[in-house]
């Protein structure tokens, strides 16, 4: 008798007889979603804000991203952030606490980081680099495996939104 491998999923009822390893990795998403948001969240703490929100932390980086003023909806589309209700009041949050400004032209917002925004990002960088690189070198992960995790993630990226166009037809 041949023995299959458990496949390690959160929900049962959802795998699917055609491909029970895309209930693998929906549930890995769950986790490593979760876990990169914590992961975020701690850092920003440790590098000198404790209050932030993942959404904040994602929206100071992008916001930071080559130094280049950027319109909300240009930022929502390049992190996939659908509700711009959300990325909208994270972005004002970090307004009021001076990491970011926002300037009209036009009709159009333009949100761009500020030095104390900027010099936030590094001491974040600093941080990084003595606890998530240094674990990533310990964990025996290349930099290959994770440079294809990503090129996978973002390919069931593209899966999951075809997808859910399907779905908001119906």
């Amino acid at each position: 008798m041949t023995r299959h491998p458990t496949k390690i999923v959160s929900s049962e009822h959802l795998v699917s007889e055609s491909s029970a390893e895309l209930s693998e990795l929906e549930y890995a998403l769950i986790m490593a979603g979760n876990a990169f948001n914590r992961w975020m969240v701690r850092c920003m703490s440790a590098a000198g804000d404790k209050d932030m929100t993942a959404i904040e932390v994602s929206l100071l980086h992008h916001v930071s991203h080559r130094e280049r003023r950027k319109k909300l909806a240009d930022i929502c589309f390049v992190l996939n952030i659908e509700d711009t209700h959300v990325a909208t009041y994270a972005l004002k949050k970090l307004v009021a606490r001076g990491y970011v400004k926002s300037e009209k032209t036009g009709k159009e917002v333009f949100f761009s980081a500020t030095d104390a925004g900027r010099e936030l990002c590094l001491k974040y960088r600093e941080v990084r680099e003595n606890c998530l690189i240094s674990t990533l070198k310990e964990s025996g992960l290349s930099n290959q495996q994770i440079g294809e995790a990503a090129q996978l993630m973002r390919n069931a990226s593209g899966l999951y939104d075809t997808a859910a166009r399907a779905a908001a037809s119906l």
